[in-house]
């Protein structure tokens, strides 16, 4: 008797062992599978607007060892610019000046109807027409007239400063009554019902220091035109970004009925082969 009492308590305690394990197992499974469900069911946020990247570098990703993808399971990512050993060789002074709060404002994601704003971005060029801490004291003044307000998101001085002027995510008032031609199609939108519709809320503006026999004349044709560190510092800031070189364009292109003619002796041939020497389009895989 005692023998079988003993024996059928080491059952009982081997069944409930056997049903305990089970249960934790079965457990374990159904919190994996919840956990599992729940992951991929997180949604995604979109913004209108891109990001500029124009302060960091675009770098190509690390290519991974010892992984050998099936062919049918190789997908193409869209191209991006990455920048180039000459560019890497090239570094500027630059430094970081406030600008007023009433000369920018906050990129909009619809226009004043209510429309979506979706546009790619661009990247306008200018020139100062001064000096740069003429333009600086300027953006830094107050400024309650609208019609006034003005800024740019970047300057390059003479010897190749570039001078971070308001955040790229922020919309700079560099251009006015403004409009982009390209292969979209005609491109403006109205964040203002006051004042005509602009290239503001998609653009990126960028001005060059007007050279010094040009300062403060007005109607003229041509001046002695650019140096080479801001061919350089331009290229060098642009090559940071993925807009592509059809949607870089200037103030006297986008410009309505204004007269802006800037920036002036500018040389787009030599522009370009600055900034493709400093970034090339890849697609990877």
């Amino acid at each position: 008797m005692r023998f079988r009492d003993w024996a059928t308590r080491v059952i009982l305690i081997f069944l409930m062992l056997a049903t305990l394990t089970l249960a934790v197992f079965i457990g374990g499974a159904r919190q994996q599978h919840n956990q599992t469900i729940a992951s991929t069911s997180e949604g995604t946020t979109e913004y209108q607007y891109p990001p500029a990247q124009l302060q960091s570098t675009i770098t190509k990703p690390e290519k991974k060892r010892n992984l050998i993808p099936s062919p049918a399971k190789i997908k193409k990512i869209n191209p991006l610019y990455i920048t180039t050993r000459d560019f890497a060789n090239y570094t500027p002074n630059f430094a970081q000046v406030t600008v007023d709060p009433s000369n920018y404002g906050d990129r909009y994601t619809a226009d004043v109807n209510g429309v979506p704003c979706n546009n790619q971005a661009i990247i306008v060029l200018h020139e100062t027409t001064n000096s740069t801490s003429s333009a600086i004291n300027f953006f830094q003044t107050p400024h309650d007239d609208e019609s006034v307000q003005a800024s740019y998101h970047a300057i390059i001085t003479l010897e190749g400063k570039v001078i971070y002027l308001v955040p790229p995510e922020k919309r700079a008032f560099g251009a006015g009554n403004s409009v982009f031609k390209g292969v979209n199609g005609v491109e403006t939108v109205q964040t203002n019902p006051n004042l005509p519709p602009s290239v503001n809320n998609f653009a990126y503006h960028v001005s060059l220091e007007t050279p010094t026999d040009a300062w403060g004349k007005s109607n003229i044709e041509a001046h002695s035109g650019y140096t080479e560190a801001q061919y350089n510092s331009l290229a060098w800031l642009i090559a940071q970004s993925q807009v592509p070189d059809d949607r870089i364009t200037t103030h006297r292109a986008v410009d309505v009925g204004n007269g802006k003619v800037d920036p002036l002796s500018f040389d787009g041939e030599k522009f370009l082969k600055k900034l493709h020497s400093f970034r090339q389009l890849q697609t990877f895989n």
